[in-house]
């Protein structure tokens, strides 16, 4: 018998439903590079497809029709907002590491995702899920217009056909292969070079060089961190405008603005974020040590290339972490 054919109940539909959930978390997510909107809109999509199950017919499958909704949903949630930053995107050259911070906390930024630990069996799979929500690429993604941004995480994420997608979001295939062109061409654009190079989190080198990371910061000894970060690394910290590129220019940065002093004022836990190597910081207050900051990695063959420190210490209950130690 089939899933569909008693459609009486509510547990049914969540019976249905529910293992969806995180497919559709990282596709609301992608679509708005905000974590706290993306989980908004999952629950308005799970809502909307419960108001819509008695008049589901199966003709396609209850993954494409969830995530048609969740599309649609995204793209309504999305009319007359502007695009999520990170500073890098905001066009201003690298900064001054010695200049004072400059803080925007009216601008809505792009924020991290939790990596899932309920990953499927298939390698495959759990590769092209990290790559399609590496922070490089959701960054690269905010550069699109909404229907742009819907119309090639379809064809190219999911892999729908051109006809599903017009279908999905009303429009003509024609319409959307012309969408898929410019969207391609501008991610082209904006897209980071050698994203392909990245080490998966689980990675041995991975796992290495973010321990040296780790530890460097709880011993305090920054200087250590020039050896690990590449010749032309990046480093920028969402709500403050400025970014920093070069291993020296990282390191200045931290001796200025760090608030830390002494071995031991930081403390690092280690974790995964974005399908990427991630670490949440706690600095040391009174007798404690508090929320900080939440590091994203690119950790490449030859070291560390990118980090962005999210320094918004509400996302740290999102990621399942006390606010201190």
């Amino acid at each position: 018998m089939s899933v569909l054919a008693d459609r009486s109940g509510d547990a049914d539909f969540s019976a249905i439903a529910e293992p969806y959930r995180r497919e559709l978390l990282a596709h609301c997510y992608r679509m708005t590079g905000s974590l706290h909107d993306a989980e908004d809109l999952v629950q308005e999509t799970l809502l909307r497809a419960w108001k819509a199950y008695d008049r589901f017919e199966g003709k396609s499958s209850v993954r494409t029709w969830l995530h048609r909704i969740a599309t649609n949903t995204c793209l309504s949630a999305l009319e007359g907002r502007q695009r999520r930053p990170l500073p890098t995107g905001l066009g201003g050259p690298s900064s001054d590491p010695t200049a004072e911070l400059v803080q925007r906390s009216e601008v809505a930024w792009l924020e991290p995702l939790p990596d899932s630990t309920d990953h499927p069996a298939d390698p495959s799979v759990i590769v092209g899920s990290r790559e399609s929500v590496r922070l490089a690429f959701v960054a690269a993604l905010q550069h699109l217009s909404p229907r742009q941004r819907a119309v090639l995480l379809l064809r190219d994420v999911l892999q729908w056909r051109s006809a599903e997608v017009a279908e999905a979001i009303g429009s003509t295939t024609t319409a959307v292969n012309s969408l898929l062109q410019r969207a391609r061409s501008q991610l082209d654009t904006v897209r980071p070079a050698a994203t392909d190079r990245l080490a998966a989190p689980d990675s041995p080198e991975a796992q290495d060089l973010l321990a040296r990371y780790i530890a460097a910061f709880e011993s305090y000894d920054i200087d250590r961190l020039v050896e690990l970060f590449t010749a032309e690394a990046i480093w920028e910290m969402p709500p403050y405008t400025g970014w920093y590129q070069g291993p020296q220019a990282i390191v200045t940065l931290i001796h200025q603005q760090c608030p830390a002093e002494h071995a031991g004022d930081m403390r690092m836990i280690p974790l995964a974020a974005n399908g990427q190597p991630a670490v949440a910081m706690y600095m040391r207050v009174g007798a404690a040590h508090v929320a900080f900051q939440l590091h994203v990695l690119d950790i490449r063959s030859d070291g560390v290339s990118h980090v962005v420190a999210f320094s918004d210490d509400t996302l740290f209950a999102k990621f399942g972490l006390p606010s201190s130690l």
